[in-house]
């Protein structure tokens, strides 16, 4: 019977493993009974035309994870094992649902305002500061990487000039705690929290953060903008702990979040002991006509304002580097609650990244960048003006990198978004931003963003979307 089981053996795999997996697959389908005895080690191997060598081998490995036990003198068995039941049965390819789905982007152009275009990036640049790095440093590349819980602090010191000059920042290098995205310090800073404490989130908001805040078991509030931001009155009625606001350039509107408004909330922030503000600066590199605003955070003199920022949106998503600025009370409670934790941003980027910014090479990309990106945004929305006329308004236009596009059309939000796929135009709504169902727009509105679309490419991409919405 033994023989008609175990075939010959015919695989890339070395011999005794392929002997090996045929009997463990046998011996879990029951076709060896309990306690049943499996040929002599001769035996076998004269059957299968191997050496006795690969059936040892077998043997022992399935003695090893307990498939089989021994007796002396007697030769090997078949262990006692439970069965397991038909439905927990492993099927020998995953089920088409759980199947990742991969759609080609080749061909296509993008309004994405997730992308940049990677191919500005200054690859030699960087490659150049990486070298330089490892010259220098090589030896931190071994340390374990609990010993910078927080990340590097010589590259926490260069990240804290660097948003003193370009943001208004003020911290220390000590508050700053780096990670492989805001998602992962989001998650720090909600065990420094109280539990049973009301987030605030504007609405329409960045559904990421929603969506985790609720997966943590928070409160989660959303508050409508006015025409100066997140309402300080809501605020009020709703009486959250925390707020999290986008003020240099709210996402998706584009709202810029004039100093009377932070005041307000910066006032409202300090009235009690628990109240704080997440302050989240995505793409505070990028503003135009007029120099950078400087943030929430350089304003806080009541250390309550928690900043988050990214090289995401900068340099490359692909980098996974973000930070948040603790003020004091809340990084005492993070040293002690969360000293365990081990650095999620890559030894090698994080030093990288300090020689990228200390050479200059940042500066330098990030002014080449904002010429750029206020070429493209300043042509295509006046190619949009052009094809639409008075069939569209736009909102958002100072800062970052996207802003809204607002249609008057018959068509709805989905037949639109529809015909845009049909014309390889990857196009997202404001709905996808929206959190709560109590938020609609009357008219279909689009988040237009253009860092990832070529000065060639912008008459192309407003004539199918034109087609999409109308044609």
């Amino acid at each position: 019977m033994v023989e008609t089981r175990i075939q010959s053996v015919h695989s890339m795999d070395y011999k005794y493993q392929q002997i090996y997996k045929n009997l463990k697959r046998e011996i879990l389908l029951r076709h060896f009974l309990p306690d049943q005895k499996l040929p002599s080690k001769r035996e076998l191997a004269k059957t299968l035309n191997v050496s006795v060598n690969s059936i040892n081998a077998a043997y022992q490995q399935l003695l090893a994870e307990g498939y089989i036990y021994a007796m002396e003198r007697k030769g090997f068995f078949v262990e006692k094992l439970d069965a397991f039941p038909l439905s927990a049965r492993s099927p020998e390819t995953i089920s088409p649902d759980l199947e990742e789905k991969s759609q080609s982007r080749k061909g296509w152009l993008s309004f994405s305002h997730m992308s940049i275009d990677r191919t500005l990036f200054p690859f030699e640049n960087w490659l150049k500061c990486e070298h330089q790095a490892l010259k220098m440093r090589q030896n931190m590349l071994d340390d374990d990487s609990s010993r910078y819980p927080q990340g590097i602090r010589s590259v926490r010191q260069t990240i804290a000039r660097l948003l003193s000059i370009t943001r208004g920042v003020k911290c220390f290098p000590e508050q700053i705690i780096l990670g492989s995205g805001t998602q992962i310090l989001l998650q720090i800073l909600d065990g420094l929290i109280e539990e049973n404490k009301v987030f605030a989130l504007e609405e329409p908001g960045y559904q990421r953060v929603y969506r985790l805040l609720e997966t943590l078991r928070r409160p989660v509030e959303t508050v409508r903008l006015d025409v100066k931001g997140i309402s300080i009155e809501a605020i009020r009625r709703i009486n959250p702990s925390v707020v999290y606001v986008t003020p240099s350039h709210q996402f998706p509107t584009g709202i810029v979040m004039p100093i009377s408004r932070r005041i307000q909330l910066l006032n409202w922030a300090s009235e009690q002991a628990d109240r704080y503000i997440i302050e989240d600066d995505y793409d505070s590199e990028f503003k135009y006509q007029t120099d950078a605003i400087p943030c929430l955070q350089g304003l806080d003199t009541y250390k309550r304002v928690i900043y988050f920022g990214t090289f995401s949106k900068s340099l490359l998503p692909g980098l996974r580097i973000s930070y948040m600025i603790l003020p004091e009370q809340l990084l005492r409670i993070a040293r002690t609650r969360f000293s365990f934790l081990m650095q999620t941003c890559n030894v090698l980027t994080q030093i990288t990244l300090q020689q990228f910014i200390d050479s200059g090479f940042y500066h330098k990309h990030i002014k080449s960048m904002r010429q750029i990106y206020e070429t493209r945004r300043t042509r295509l929305i006046a190619a949009m003006r052009v094809q639409f006329g008075a069939a569209i308004k736009i909102y958002g236009i100072n800062a970052g990198l996207h802003f809204l596009a607002e249609f008057d059309t018959k068509r709805s939000m989905d037949e639109i978004l529809n015909r845009a796929a049909q014309e390889k135009l990857e196009l997202y709504s404001l709905e996808r931003c929206v959190l709560k169902a109590h938020y609609f727009t009357k008219k279909p509105t689009f988040i237009i963003g253009f860092a990832n679309l070529a000065n060639g490419s912008i008459d192309r991409a407003v004539q199918l979307l034109y087609r999409a919405i109308y044609q």
